[in-house]
């Protein structure tokens, strides 16, 4: 035996039109038309469909670029920015006798800071004095302790 379909309209002279459903009755249902539900039912296609999908938040593309890049800018240049402002502050911070780490691991007492140079007395008993640029200061190792 062959599908049987009902298909119905509500009646209303001035109500807005309805939409016109269909659904197979029968044992032996076939295929499931487009824009119908397992039960029959018509789906709506302006619902929303999850967080992700097409009505949803993050369906639009450019509001999805848009966090994207907002993410990189966080990860990406806010960070190393930080810590470079707080490397900038600490060179500011350094006085005589201010006991520093270099990047390359070489350890020293402060002697004099001018502009970008940086005097560091390394050995006390041969009174040996190195010149570095401020961006070599890894650690303020008085400020540290304290």
């Amino acid at each position: 035996m062959g599908n049987l379909w009902i298909i119905g309209q509500a009646a209303g002279g001035d109500a807005a039109p309805s939409s016109i459903g269909s659904s197979a009755v029968g044992e032996n249902q076939g295929p499931v038309e487009s824009g119908t539900k397992q039960d029959g039912a018509v789906a709506d296609p302006n619902a929303p469909s999850g967080l992700f999908g097409p009505g949803g938040f993050l369906g639009n593309p450019l509001l999805l670029l848009g966090l994207m890049l907002l993410v990189f800018y966080f990860i990406l240049f806010r960070g190393p920015r930080k810590k470079q402002q707080q490397h900038k502050q600490m060179v500011q911070s350094l006085e005589k006798n201010d006991r520093i780490r270099t990047i390359g691991g070489i350890i020293g007492t402060v002697v004099d800071v001018k502009d970008d140079e940086i005097t560091l007395k390394i050995d006390e008993s041969n009174n040996t004095k190195m010149k570095i640029v401020a961006s070599a200061v890894g650690r303020n190792l008085t400020k540290d302790k304290k």
